[in-house]
């Protein structure tokens, strides 16, 4: 191509392209400068062999999921990375072939309802992880075709799996074959100084003020959920796009024209984005990944909100991973951590994350996090996950904390599953599909997530015995008494204000088939004519150390 002027654009038909065809468009900028990049609309590429796109005839599009409101339904995503779930003994990867093998009926064996990938969009780096995208309209060459890509995703929901994508629109690396400076100049990117770099990330920012830029990702993220069914997307980075000031110091940023820090063309965007993607796929679940407390992010669009479905709530995430590093011995003076998400946790809809991004940089795998001796570490799991579930919320936890993999995750190895070998991982495993298959037949724990009549305290305060609990509640008022003890201690003759009847229990993470001791003997606890927290009545247990417990009231 040569230099364009404004209002200019130029049409080639090759009349003798055929499917698996490489190709690269040749751009001569205005001084001279020869540029060969890769076809920012290409299906597919030959990534890593060549920096080309690829001429590719799509296959049919895959027939979509029976998508429904999931907002009064369990949601419990296993997040993948598809580059390192498993790996063959060589270190290559498996393919989109393989996994349809071996991951479909592993996520389906495990109970969960969705799979969430981390990108699969091409990428140049493996140790971006997928975040850092080239090609926004081809999966990546290294697992395979288009054709074995929709097969995989068809194969989970032939299975009942909803399938949910990382989609990145925050940001685009700097390689000099993709959309960076694509004629030579900011084209892609925002031409501003202060709004063309992620400079934490090394990455430029998309121009979302441009017209031709938004249709751009707008059509990437209509694609996959079009031609592959993709069931849901979960957005990378909101919380970066949203502010002027992400990641930037005074001085290194220009505020709006209403002189807040507020990017007005990106919460544009974004509204636009989710509305244009309700209306035509009725269903289609819509995730931010939003650090921060920018309000209604899960708030309908004519009520001011964004429009997401939900929101993952990582200050949770970041609270209760704090709390559960500390010494049991310490955690009283942390307590706040444990309860504080109840303060915001029913103003939006939430996803409670156990991400990759907590098991990576020296902060520790999920078993690995906890203090103590080896079989306390699995208890605290054990505990976490108990008191996770019955928290308000969906659920989201990254492959491994399953077999509680000690080694952080390491994107160029395969998640560890020989350690089922040892009785405490496979322990946790049978846990962890328990768990599982207990919360997506269990109303209380997923039916009223957003409002006061589907949660109750009844013991938020005990600084001194780090015990909690609470009750869960579904829409007909069946209810769930959920006991959590983070103490490193047993608690004998604890005493817990509950309304009269009997509680059944359905859940107890000490059992020795989890991995744990089994100290707690009772199937049914009946309360007694005496007042305690508030209420008239009361029962009393043994509370094991660092175990958590389900009753469901009978009726």
């Amino acid at each position: 191509m040569s230099p364009m002027q404004d209002g200019q654009s130029f049409e080639f038909v090759c009349r003798g392209a055929k499917s698996g065809d490489l190709y690269n468009f040749k751009i001569i900028t205005f001084e001279g400068r020869e540029l060969f990049k890769c076809d920012p609309y290409a299906f597919a590429s030959a990534f890593p062999q060549s920096k080309c796109s690829v001429v590719y005839d799509l296959p049919p599009k895959n027939a979509r999921f029976a998508c429904c409101d999931l907002i009064g339904r369990p949601v419990n995503i296993f997040e993948v990375n598809l580059l390192s779930w498993k790996r063959h003994k060589d270190g290559s990867y498996l393919s989109f072939k393989e996994l349809e093998q071996q991951l479909v009926p592993y996520v389906c064996k495990m109970g969960y309802t969705h799979v969430e990938f981390m990108p699969v969009t091409e990428y140049p780096y493996d140790g971006s992880w997928g975040y850092q995208v080239t090609g926004y309209f081809c999966v990546t060459a290294r697992l395979g075709t288009p054709e074995d890509f929709s097969s995989l995703i068809d194969a989970f929901h032939k299975n009942g799996i909803g399938v949910i994508l990382d989609w990145v629109p925050a940001h685009f690396p700097k390689d000099d074959f993709a959309l960076y400076e694509f004629d030579g100049q900011p084209l892609y990117e925002c031409a501003l100084w202060d709004r063309m770099e992620h400079s934490g990330w090394g990455t430029r920012k998309f121009d979302l003020g441009k017209g031709e830029v938004e249709s751009f990702l707008l059509s990437s993220a209509y694609f996959f959920l079009d031609q592959y069914a993709i069931d849901g997307l979960r957005v990378d980075a909101v919380a970066s796009m949203l502010y002027l000031d992400y990641d930037k110091k005074q001085g290194e940023w220009t505020p709006n024209v209403y002189g807040d820090n507020r990017n007005l063309e990106a919460i544009d965007f974004i509204k636009k984005f989710n509305k244009c993607l309700h209306e035509k796929f009725p269903g289609v679940m819509i995730v931010a990944e939003e650090s921060t407390a920018y309000n209604g992010v899960t708030s309908k669009i004519e009520d001011g909100g964004l429009g997401f479905d939900f929101k993952w709530n990582m200050g949770w995430m970041n609270d209760v991973l704090f709390y559960c590093r500390q010494d049991p011995l310490f955690r009283h003076y942390h307590h706040t951590k444990i309860t504080f998400s109840m303060m915001y946790s029913l103003n939006e809809r939430y996803i409670l994350p156990l991400s990759h991004d907590e098991v990576v940089h020296v902060k520790g795998s999920i078993v690995n996090k906890f203090p103590g001796e080896y079989a306390d570490k699995f208890a605290g799991e054990r505990g976490l996950l108990g008191f996770m579930y019955a928290h308000p919320g969906k659920k989201l936890n990254f492959m491994g904390y399953e077999v509680a993999q000690f080694d952080e995750w390491d994107y160029r190895k395969s998640i560890e599953y020989f350690l089922t070998r040892y009785e405490k991982h496979a322990k946790m495993q049978v846990f962890v599909k328990f768990l599982n298959l207990l919360y997506k037949n269990c109303p209380p724990l997923y039916e009223v997530e957003t409002d006061w009549k589907g949660f109750e305290w009844l013991v938020v305060d005990d600084v001194v015995n780090n015990v909690l609990s609470f009750n869960r509640y579904d829409n007909s008022g069946n209810c769930l008494m959920c006991i959590v003890n983070f103490s490193g201690i047993d608690q004998p003759n604890y005493r817990i204000g509950q309304y009269e009847g009997k509680y059944k229990l359905i859940l107890d993470t000490d059992k020795k088939m989890f991995g744990g001791e089994g100290k707690f003997k009772k199937r049914v606890l009946k309360t007694k004519k005496q007042a305690s927290h508030g209420k008239d009545s009361s029962i009393t247990l043994d509370i094991p150390k660092l175990a958590c417990m389900y009753f469901l009231k009978e009726k």
